[in-house]
Formats: structure tokens, C-alpha cells, sequence
């Protein structure tokens, strides 16, 4: 007994003094990893080992990886080591004596060789083995326990939590992310993404060594987050020292598996692993559309992103180079000045012209020194070269103690884009004649810089001021005051007849509604500023205004160039005035003069619904009783179109962005462009044009070009899906592996899982039996059949008397399928979604 004791004691003892020389996440001096063997590390997230790409055809190349550990073949690779030298054989992988990593083939040749701590190792001062960390990064240590090479330092085609890409500042150098030269294939590809050498301000995808799409440029953040689902956030962190700068991500606890990677067609892509599905979502995408790629747009061009479709536009005072070749999308030659700049240093001056929310061009210089905002206007100014610039101020991230930053531009400004203000979007300020800022939107903003620069164009512009002021307050009164009057709904003074000024129909014979001077309109949104426009689409823009009574409007702006512009301003005109319910948007006045037509509307501070519903970040405001509150309230709206209103109004174009919400999240219907008026005893149509938005659109509307009030009923259905879940109908993202919205509402509801459909951001304050009801109507009104669709006035008392009206529904019936021609928007939330688009098949599944 006392024998036994003691040996056990000495086994113990052995096992803890001299642990095994390897464990399963680590591998020692002297031994080897076979093809059949893995290191798995020790959490168990990621496994080392050789993998074949082509297994299939037989494992005719063999490379060294680390790939994810729990999720199922085919495996998911994000770090290769013989990229360049496959072996076709049996490798091995051994760590050598002076700490370097060797993978031979099954002959000893050296096929890739990770550099050494140099010197050998005796008994005393044996290398610590190599070691897999649960992050997925492979780490050699030298014997003094330093770190002599890791697999972090040398990237493949993915960007994990953990990982740092870097730059160096001394020598320029730094890690990039490169593509497989096919998904087949794990060599070196066309494309990489990294930090730029010459600025160390942005980052950068090359094809090769040409730019193909760079980051908005760094405004001093040293962290910024994400929220990617519920629960989950990513950070990214962003450290600038002396030596180097360097971004890394990272997670909050408990989300899935999440990485970045660099495809081998060219994408950027956030990727998150559903293990639902057991498949890979796309939650991001880069280059997000057609134009956004590098110089797509020529120079002194830019790609707007927030337009629907994005599209190639010039900067403020320039103009296309041809206009023939821009007509035909061909952006090779961009854009030129408007009006040439005045000789440098003569009596006219510049001026500045500010373009707000952009990603600001390339090829941009850093001038260096804590500069205030007028100080950085006021250099480049003085500078006969210097063509834009830019100022920010930095967050205190930087370990140098910089405070702000200013970036100018001395040539050609190229691979711009507005992106809008959540994506990074800043103000870039372009150099213009003094005579074309004074008149430019925004122009106000740099009348500082002008006055320091030039001090004769500050006085003429002075003079100017001076003059206007002065007619302003002694025009006539008389005018002034009727043209206050005419804002006030209901009042007829200096009415305006739609037959005469619209256009004639049915139903405007009658019509007369307040009008408004364009001069005043044009004082009122301060010249069409870009600062005050708050929404666009296939009419035209929105601009939020002042008038001189003190009241806050919008006012729609029909665009010279819409095709379809004289039409919705008819409708939108004869409508509006027609209709009064207080969940439509109210109209307030109008103005039709010369080729202009504008419509003024009540101002509605929460805009579309579309903006919060959609916005990770915003979306928390919508609570479940604000959400049902706006199913009811659009609800309410259609029913009064459809029955209760003089006239019967289908709208044609029902969808979230057209929803707008007061100061209390009160839902108001808005834009009737499209929308139709039925005489009393027609039930349906049929047009030659389908308008709408991509996935509202009824099948038999999109197939055959019938629409009536159950068109109106399928897209409301749609809508309801979308305040429900919070997903978009066009997204691809949080649908699992379904097509479309619509087909996952219909599988969770079909398999008693309806609960899931709804949105996580609510925590848990949403009522189950109010929220499966909606789901339940929701799928009711996306019927194929409109014969099947419920009427409005059953949805509205469906809605109101609660889930007591649940035991009486029939059962959905599965949907079909809708795919648009051509390939789908790539567009991130940014955009708009079009206001007029072709569908095509109705396919069955």
C-alpha cells in the first residue's frame, strides 16, 4: 500500500515538473505534424493541419493552414503558409532548432521556411514550441521568449478578430490581405487590401498595383462600433504611433464566428456564420456599387451612392469633359471647370464651395501642424495650386497629441464620392471663382477663408451683402404679405388653378390651393443648399426650409431631367389637396413657375421610416408599441384611400421610405407621384408600365400590369413584415439561406417559429400574441392570389380588436418567388431604392 502511494506521488510529481513536450495546440523541437494530424487550439476554435483544395478531384496539392474548427466541411481556411509551393505528396511540418517552422515534402525538400531567431539551441535554452492560440494566430517564441514569427504578421485573404494589419512610418512598409488566385486555388490572386504607403490615412484594395477601391479617409476615431445583430457589435480600433499605425477588430462576448476577406473577383467582404443554415451571410460588401470603383467617374467626377441608382455626377462648378460620352456612360474623360479660375494673385479672387458628406477624393496631402479649420482654408487659399481641402478634427486618438487634421489637393481630383454621414462622409471644400462661391450652396461656410486669402473679393462680397439687405427691406410690403398668406392651408388669396399650371384631368377642374413665389422658396432653402436637402428620389429633392413666418416646411422639388416629373407633380398636386386624413402628409402650398414646380409639405422631423427602421444604430427608438402604432396608422391611410375618401386612390408605391413619422412617431403616408384614382365602379386596371419599388410590387402587377386596391394590400403586407422584423425586403442578410423576406416570414410562421421573425432589437418588449396577429396579417396580404388578399377595412379591424381576431384567420398559403431582371442592387442601406423598376418571372418553389 505504502509502495503504491509512493509511486503514484513520484508520477505525479514527474507529470507536473516535466509536462509532455507537446500538447495538442503546440507543437516542440525535434517533432512533426503528419498529413492526418492537426494542432487544435485551446478553446477549440481553430485547427492547424494540411488541407487540400481540390479533394474532390484527389489531394493532388497539399497546403499548410488554419482553418475554423467547429464549423463543418468544406472547411473554412483563413491562413495558408506554402501558398507559392503545394506539395504533392506527404509534407510534414517540424520546428527547427532555431525556432523556424519547415514544411518539407515527402522526399525532405524545404518547400516554405518561416525566418529563425537565429543561433541554435542547447539543452539549457531549447525554443518553447510553436503554439495555436484560440484567436487562430500560429506564434513562434524564441528562447528568451520573445516572439520570433506569427502567423497575424502574415495574412492570407482574411482578416480575423485579433489581427493587425499594419504600416510602418519609418520605412513604408506594412502587412496587406491578399486573394486566392481562384476559390480553388490558395496562391497569391490580383487583389489585396491594405493600409496606403503614401498616406497611411486610408486603406486600399489594389488589382495588382493599380488602385481598385479605398476606404473613406481615417478622421482620427481611435475606436468605432458596429452593431451587426443582437447582441453583437464590432469594434475596430485604430492605433498611430511613432513607429507604425494599425487597425485590428474585434468583438463583443458570445458572437458567432466573423471575419473579413478579400475574394478573388474583387470583393471586400464582412462575413458572419450562421450555424442555423450552416452557411456563410455576407453582412457587408465592398465595392458597393457600379461606380464606387477607383476612378470610375474620371476626374473632378464623382460617384454618388446615395442617389438611386448611384450614379457619376460632377463636383459643384464643373461640368462633363464630353457630354456625348457621359450621356452614354462612358466617365473616362470626367469633368472640367465651369468657369475658369482667375490668374493667380489677380484682383477676382477664389473662393470655396463646400460638398458635404463625401468620401473625399485621393491623392491628397497631409499639411502637417495642428491647424484650426480657418487656418487649414486660409493655406490653401494662399496656395495658387491647390485645388480642395478638407479639415477634421481628430478625437484625441492619436499618439502624437495631434488635435485636427488638414488634407489639400494639388492636382487633379480624383475617386470621389457622397456617401452620406454614417459611412465617414465629410466636407470637402473645392476652389472656385469668388462670384461662383458667393452664389453656391454653402458658400457662407468659407467666406472666412476668402476674406483672409483675398481681401478685395471679402469686400466686394461685403458690398454685395450690403445692397441685398437693403432691397430686402424696402421691397414691397403688400407682396411680402401676401405671399404669407398663401402658406396658410385653406386660404385662397393668390390661389393657383391646376388646370391652367398642371395640366388638365378629371379632377382638377375645381382644384385651387395656396401658391408660393419661387423667389421665396429659393430664400426659404437657402438657394437649394445641400445642406438642407433631406431626401431624393425619381421626382427630384427635398429640402427642409424656413419661411419667413417662422414655420419649418418641406418642399419637393420636381427635377428638370425626370421623365416621368410633369406626372407626379400632377398627381401629387391634384391628390395631396384632395385628401385630408392625419396619417397623409399634409400639403401646404405650391409653386409653378416657368419650368419649375414644387410642392410644399408639413415637415415631418422623423423623416422616413425607412431611415430608422433600417439604422443599426437608430432602429432601438422603435419599440414594439411605436411599431404597431405605425402598422395601424398606415393602415388607417390606405383604408381612407381605398374607401373612405371622396375619391378611390390606389398609391402604387406604399413602401417604408414613403412612410413619414411626426415628432411623436406618427406614420403619415407621402408621395402619391404614382398613384391612380378609380371612378366609382372600377375594380381594377391594367397599364403597359409597372412602377413601384422592387419587392412591394403585387405579382399580378409585375407579370401582367393589373393593379387595384389589393395592389396597395400586398405591399402594405410587405411593409408589415418590415416594421415587424426590421428587416429590409431586398436584404439578403438575416434571412438565412432564403430568397426573400417574404419566403422566411412564411417558413418560420408555417413551422410555429413566428417569434424569431421579430426584431431583436426590441429586448424582449414585444408582445408574442400582438406580434405572431401581425405576422399572421402580413402573410394574409402577400397572398399571389389577390382574390385571397384581405381588404383594408378587415386589416384595419383585424389590427384593432387584437389577437381575438387570430382564431378566424384562414391560413396563409405558401408564396411564390419574384427575382428582378438582371442582377440585384449591391447597394448597402445608404441608398434609396428606385421609384420605377421592371419586374419579371413569377417563379413557383
Amino acid at each position: 500500500m505504502d509502495l503504491s502511494r509512493s509511486v503514484a506521488v513520484l508520477v505525479l510529481i514527474v507529470a507536473v515538473c516535466f509536462p509532455s513536450a507537446s500538447a495538442e495546440d503546440q507543437l516542440a523541437v525535434g517533432e512533426r505534424l503528419l498529413v492526418e494530424q492537426t494542432l487544435v487550439s485551446d478553446g477549440g476554435a481553430f485547427a492547424l493541419g494540411f488541407f487540400s483544395p481540390d479533394d474532390a478531384a484527389g489531394p493532388t496539392r497539399r497546403y499548410l493552414g488554419i482553418w475554423y474548427n467547429s464549423i463543418p466541411a468544406p472547411r473554412t481556411v483563413v491562413w495558408v503558409g506554402n501558398r507559392d509551393a503545394p506539395a504533392a505528396g506527404s509534407p510534414t511540418l517540424a520546428l527547427a532548432n532555431d525556432s523556424s517552422l519547415v514544411v518539407s515534402d515527402a522526399d525532405g525538400r524545404v518547400l516554405w521556411r518561416t525566418p529563425g531567431a537565429g543561433g541554435s539551441s542547447s539543452s539549457s535554452s531549447s525554443p518553447p514550441p510553436a503554439l495555436l492560440t484560440n484567436e487562430g494566430n500560429l506564434v513562434v517564441r524564441s528562447p528568451n521568449g520573445t516572439v520570433a514569427w506569427q502567423s497575424f504578421d502574415h495574412p492570407t485573404d482574411t482578416f480575423v478578430p485579433g489581427m493587425k494589419v499594419r504600416l510602418s512610418h519609418l520605412t513604408g512598409e506594412g502587412n496587406r490581405i491578399v486573394s486566392w488566385k481562384s476559390p480553388g486555388d490558395p496562391a497569391p490572386g490580383s487583389f489585396s487590401y491594405g493600409l496606403d504607403p503614401g498616406t497611411s490615412l486610408q486603406l486600399l484594395m489594389w488589382n495588382g498595383t493599380r488602385p481598385y477601391w479605398r476606404t473613406p479617409v481615417w478622421k482620427g476615431y481611435a475606436v468605432a462600433s458596429m452593431y451587426l445583430s443582437a447582441g453583437t457589435v464590432l469594434y475596430t480600433a485604430i492605433v498611430d504611433t511613432e513607429e507604425e499605425i494599425s487597425i485590428a477588430f474585434t468583438l463583443s462576448g458570445g458572437a458567432a464566428p466573423t471575419r473579413y476577406v478579400v475574394t478573388s473577383t474583387g470583393r471586400f467582404q464582412l462575413l458572419s456564420w450562421n450555424s442555423t443554415v450552416s452557411a456563410w451571410a455576407t453582412l457587408l460588401s465592398w465595392p458597393s456599387s457600379g461606380c464606387s470603383t477607383y476612378k470610375r467617374c474620371g476626374a473632378y467626377g464623382y460617384c454618388d451612392v446615395t442617389a438611386a441608382p448611384a450614379a457619376c455626377r460632377c463636383l459643384d462648378g464643373f461640368e462633363p469633359a464630353s457630354a456625348s460620352e457621359w450621356g452614354a456612360g462612358v466617365f473616362e474623360q470626367g469633368c472640367r471647370r465651369k468657369e475658369a479660375l482667375p490668374p493667380c494673385g489677380g484682383g477676382m479672387g477664389v473662393g470655396f464651395v463646400p460638398m458635404p458628406t463625401m468620401k473625399v477624393p485621393d491623392k491628397f496631402s497631409l499639411d502637417t501642424g495642428n491647424r484650426s479649420a480657418e487656418e487649414c482654408a486660409a493655406r490653401c487659399a494662399a496656395n495658387c495650386s491647390c485645388e480642395a481641402y478638407a479639415y477634421a478634427n481628430l478625437q484625441s486618438s492619436s499618439a502624437k497629441g495631434e488635435l485636427s487634421r488638414c488634407i489639400v489637393w494639388a492636382g487633379e481630383l480624383v475617386d470621389a464620392q457622397m456617401i452620406g454621414p454614417r459611412w465617414g462622409g465629410e466636407t470637402l471644400y473645392l476652389r472656385v471663382p469668388v462670384a461662383a462661391a458667393s452664389t453656391s450652396p454653402g458658400g457662407k461656410a468659407s467666406r472666412n477663408a476668402v476674406k483672409i486669402a483675398v481681401p478685395v473679393s471679402a469686400a466686394v462680397l461685403l458690398l454685395t451683402c450690403i445692397l441685398f439687405l437693403w432691397f430686402c427691406r424696402f421691397r414691397d410690403k403688400r407682396r411680402k404679405t401676401e405671399s404669407q398668406k398663401t402658406l396658410m392651408p385653406g386660404t385662397r388669396t393668390g390661389t393657383t388653378n391646376t388646370s391652367s399650371e398642371i395640366g388638365e384631368g378629371d379632377h382638377t377642374g375645381d382644384l385651387e390651393f395656396p401658391s408660393i413665389r419661387f423667389a421665396d422658396i429659393v430664400a426659404a432653402t437657402g438657394n437649394f443648399s445641400k445642406a438642407l436637402m433631406i431626401g431624393r428620389g425619381g421626382f427630384g429633392k427635398v429640402y427642409k426650409a424656413k419661411l419667413d413666418g417662422g414655420q419649418v416646411v418641406a418642399v419637393k422639388r420636381l427635377s428638370k431631367d425626370s421623365e416621368q416629373g410633369a406626372e407626379e407633380f400632377k398627381n401629387e398636386a391634384i391628390l395631396i389637396a384632395k385628401l385630408q386624413h392625419r396619417n397623409l402628409v399634409r400639403l401646404l402650398g405650391c409653386c409653378t413657375e416657368g419650368a419649375e414646380k414644387l410642392l410644399i409639405y408639413e415637415y415631418l422631423p422623423n423623416k422616413g421610416l425607412d431611415a430608422i427602421l433600417f439604422d443599426r444604430a437608430r432602429k432601438a427608438v422603435l419599440d414594439w408599441p411605436t411599431r404597431l402604432g405605425i402598422i395601424k396608422g398606415v393602415a388607417r391611410g390606405l383604408l381612407y384611400l381605398h374607401q373612405d375618401s371622396r375619391l378611390t386612390v390606389i398609391h402604387r408605391d406604399l413602401k417604408a421610405s414613403n412612410v413619414l413619422l411626426d415628432a411623436e412617431m406618427r406614420p403619415k403616408i407621402a408621395d402619391f407621384g404614382m398613384a391612380k384614382i378609380f371612378g366609382d365602379n372600377q375594380v381594377k386596371a391594367n397599364t403597359r408600365k409597372v412602377v413601384g419599388t422592387y419587392g412591394y410590387i403585387a405579382p399580378e402587377y409585375s407579370t401582367e400590369g393589373v393593379f387595384s386596391v389589393k395592389s396597395d394590400v400586398y405591399s402594405f403586407g410587405v411593409l408589415l413584415l418590415e416594421i415587424v422584423s426590421g428587416i429590409r425586403v431586398s436584404a439578403t442578410e438575416g434571412i438565412m439561406e432564403f430568397p426573400s423576406l417574404i419566403i422566411y416570414a412564411w417558413s418560420l410562421w408555417r413551422e410555429g417559429k413566428a417569434g424569431k421573425l421579430v426584431d431583436p432589437s426590441m429586448a424582449g418588449g414585444c408582445s408574442q400574441d400582438e406580434a405572431s396577429l401581425c405576422i399572421h396579417v402580413g402573410l394574409l396580404c402577400v397572398e399571389d392570389d389577390p382574390s385571397r388578399r384581405p381588404l383594408m377595412s378587415s386589416v384595419v379591424s383585424i389590427l384593432e380588436n387584437g389577437s381575438a381576431s387570430s382564431l378566424s384567420l384562414p391560413t396563409p398559403v405558401q408564396p411564390a418567388f419574384i427575382e428582378m431582371m438582371g442582377e440585384k442592387s449591391q447597394r448597402s442601406d445608404l441608398e434609396n431604392t428606385r421609384n420605377t423598376m421592371a419586374m419579371t418571372v413569377l417563379q413557383g418553389r
